[in-house]
């Protein structure tokens, strides 16, 4: 395969800058493509201050690297937009836009106009994501068995975190997992004291006052405030007349009365934006209502979505005590979980769908983190393979795309044919640094592959990493979701096309004038 290392040969010059960024794109996709596949090894990121996070996560990798290329950063928006959109596939996307760079920069160098390359690799990124799109096998419900494969290949062959995804999976239900706005990977946390475990409902970071002495609310009623919990305040002037004194003691006599309506309606729990008044706080101590303060507004949507509680402000509190009811959330069971330094909401009663918590734990931070990154990595790829189906992994379904548009090519008129032949020749690249990361030569083992693609007629055929071995991928459960490689496939051109187009590097002047 081609790598587009072209010398800037005399009278080439005009190549310069696209020789450079190349190769900029080179360095980026070598940091990571180390790490694909069952073989991949990890990469070890080691801060100024000595802080290490070791892991084979394409994106975490890209974003921790001290990267100040421009060319370079372009491709690292590829990983971005792969995590942005579906969350897993961001080392094979990568390095399918390292490949695509490689590729264009060897039919450029050759003679062929870049804008020629460029039209003909959109060209067969979209012919290849169409026959990708036509491959794959729907998945209709979450006993499909290749589900779980899908997940168990993204999970990195982590069983404990396939069990947890798959059984957070059966409680959200098919519905929810289609909808494009839930994303199940932004339920996984991780706690470096905690165990795995499938929470139904919510944990908050913010902590409760007196986390230690807190009681365990059973079918407890929920107040959610967008304010603090304290009496309306009035300006230092006003208290100064004796009308304002007395207009402050109402208001302290009001505050204190709607403090004894909240305990008379059964609220145990109250979320506030804002701080609290002391004599709110001593309030509620007394009456054993537990209140956390200054927790996030998304927090306080998620925990509103959950139990059903309408935010207020606080002047919501001086409504009639069965409006205010009304406007109350409902959960079956909350309490603070000293281990984990959490508090625990769980879901029920009047929820209008179901919640879940994937709490990931490990024995260290650093530890906890890459398991937490593989959890969310698997739960994506659950999503994306209900959304667009499944397809064999490996690379196998890119070597039979790539051979197809070989024959397209064919047919193709005019140089945009070249750049059809490029998008041909990097979409075998995820099955040859497969191969290379498990120790085989690529040519070899990818030649038998194709071999016995045509011979039983069948895309999933593809080689063991263990035995060297070809074998029926599909039928070992070795999948992806073709959402994850169509939507890599596609940035990865858009950045590619964008690197391939750039005919000079200029610096911008600064941003306050010419220097005098």
């Amino acid at each position: 395969m081609s790598q587009g290392q072209q010398p800037v040969r005399e009278g080439e010059e005009r190549y310069a800058a696209l020789l450079n960024n190349s190769n900029a794109v080179r360095a980026i996709t070598s940091a990571v493509e180390g790490t694909l596949g069952p073989k991949g090894l990890d990469v070890m990121l080691v801060g100024d201050r000595g802080e290490v996070i070791i892991t084979n996560d394409g994106v975490t990798i890209l974003d921790k690297m001290d990267v100040s290329h421009p060319a370079a950063r372009l491709l690292i928006q590829v990983a971005r937009s792969q995590q942005k959109k579906v969350g897993d596939g961001t080392t094979t996307a990568t390095v399918l836009a390292g490949a695509l760079v490689q590729e264009g920069v060897s039919q450029i160098v050759r003679g062929v106009p870049a804008s020629k390359v460029v039209a003909g690799m959109q060209q067969g990124v979209k012919m290849a994501a169409e026959s990708l799109q036509a491959r794959a096998r729907e998945i209709e419900d979450l006993e499909d068995p290749l589900l779980a494969k899908a997940v168990y290949v993204a999970g990195r062959e982590r069983e404990d975190i396939v069990a947890l995804v798959m059984e957070a999976a059966s409680i959200i239900g098919i519905r929810k997992l289609k909808d494009p706005s839930y994303l199940l990977a932004d339920a996984v946390t991780s706690h470096e004291k905690g165990s795995n475990e499938v929470f139904e409902g919510l944990l908050l970071r913010q902590l409760p006052l007196y986390p230690h002495d807190t009681p365990v609310l059973e079918d407890t009623r929920i107040l959610i405030l967008h304010d603090a919990l304290e009496p309306e305040s009035l300006d230092e002037e006003v208290l100064t007349t004796e009308a304002g004194f007395a207009r402050y003691m109402e208001l302290r006599e009001r505050f204190t009365r709607d403090l004894h309506v909240l305990a008379d309606l059964g609220i145990g729990l109250i979320l506030l934006e804002k701080g609290i008044h002391p004599d709110a706080e001593q309030f509620c101590m007394d009456h054993g209502i537990m209140v956390i303060p200054r927790v996030s507004r998304n927090d306080l949507a998620r925990v509103s979505s959950m139990t059903g509680a309408v935010p207020l402000r606080r002047t919501a509190l001086h409504k009639e005590r069965e409006s205010l009811g009304r406007l109350l959330g409902f959960s079956p069971w909350a309490c603070y979980d000293e281990t984990l330094e959490r508090v625990r909401i769980r879901s029920g009663g009047q929820k209008k769908e179901p919640f879940v918590t994937l709490i990931v734990g490990a024995s260290t931070a650093e530890v906890v983190g890459e398991s937490a990154r593989i959890a969310a990595d698997a739960a994506s790829a659950l999503q994306a393979a209900i959304a667009g189906g499944i397809l064999p992994g490996g690379g196998t379904a890119e070597l039979a795309v790539s051979y197809e548009l070989e024959r397209q090519r064919e047919a193709v008129k005019g140089m945009e044919a070249f750049g059809i032949a490029a998008v041909a020749a990097a979409l075998r690249k995820p099955m040859s640094q497969i191969l290379l990361n498990a120790g085989y030569n690529p040519l070899e083992k990818m030649e038998e592959a194709r071999a016995a693609q045509l011979t039983e007629n069948c895309d999933g055929m593809g080689v063991d990493c263990d035995s060297g071995l070809v074998i029926h991928y599909e039928e070992k459960g070795i999948v992806d979701p073709a959402l994850v490689k169509i939507h890599g496939l596609q940035t990865a051109g858009e950045v590619a096309a964008a690197v391939l187009r750039i005919h000079n590097v200029i610096k911008m002047r600064s941003a306050h004038g010419y220097e005098e």
